[in-house]
């Protein structure tokens, strides 16, 4: 729903932000009460695609692309059940330019149901899992460790992630520092060269 709303964010002049300081001046804090669905939210609370000063950020315009492209889907399955979201999924079915939309989660749970064991291995994960790190997480004392995971993709400047490897390493803590090297440009390197 967040989604189908990043074009008003922008036609009401709340993104792409002036500048910087946007992230840290309370502008985040701004209320949101016109999205269906979507009652108490603030700025914060949409998807991080938004926090952006470039009006022509990749991401952000991939997002409403997209999302206007599913507009003419027949329908839209989601990863979430009713009871957890449902008055974002009846106002999703309530738009008119909206097709069927269908909650068919929690996938992670239907994974039990799966029968034919060469579909088991896909996982609900479209990327190969490195399961090496565990061996070393399970080696560690409970509570010792720091994670990070960027998930699939991440949008930020090299500086930060510099930052975030100073932060990891004036810790003094293990981490477990989770990147995908072909979404996350640098990273590792990054990694290396500051610690």
């Amino acid at each position: 729903m967040a989604y189908l709303h990043f074009r008003h964010l922008i036609e009401k002049g709340l993104i792409p932000f002036k500048d910087e300081s946007y992230l840290t001046n309370g502008h985040l804090d701004t209320v949101i009460d016109w999205i269906p669905g979507m009652k108490g939210i603030r700025l914060r609370d949409i998807p991080s695609f938004i926090r952006t000063t470039d009006p022509e950020n990749f991401m952000l315009n991939f997002l409403i692309s997209e999302t206007e492209r599913a507009q003419k889907a027949s329908a839209i399955v989601l990863n979430t059940f009713d009871a957890l979201e449902h008055e974002v999924l009846a106002a999703l079915s309530s738009l008119p330019k909206l097709p069927y939309v269908y909650s068919i989660g929690s996938l992670q749970l239907l994974l039990n149901k799966v029968k034919d064991s060469g579909l088991k291995s896909i996982g609900s994960n479209l990327w190969k899992e490195e399961s090496g790190c565990l061996d070393w997480l399970d080696s560690k004392e409970p509570n010792s460790v720091i994670y990070i995971n960027f998930g699939s993709a991440i949008v930020t400047k090299r500086e930060k992630l510099v930052e975030i490897a100073w932060g990891l390493a004036n810790s003094n803590k293990n981490f477990l520092w989770v990147v995908r090297p072909n979404l996350v440009s640098g990273a590792n390197a990054v990694l290396r060269r500051s610690l």
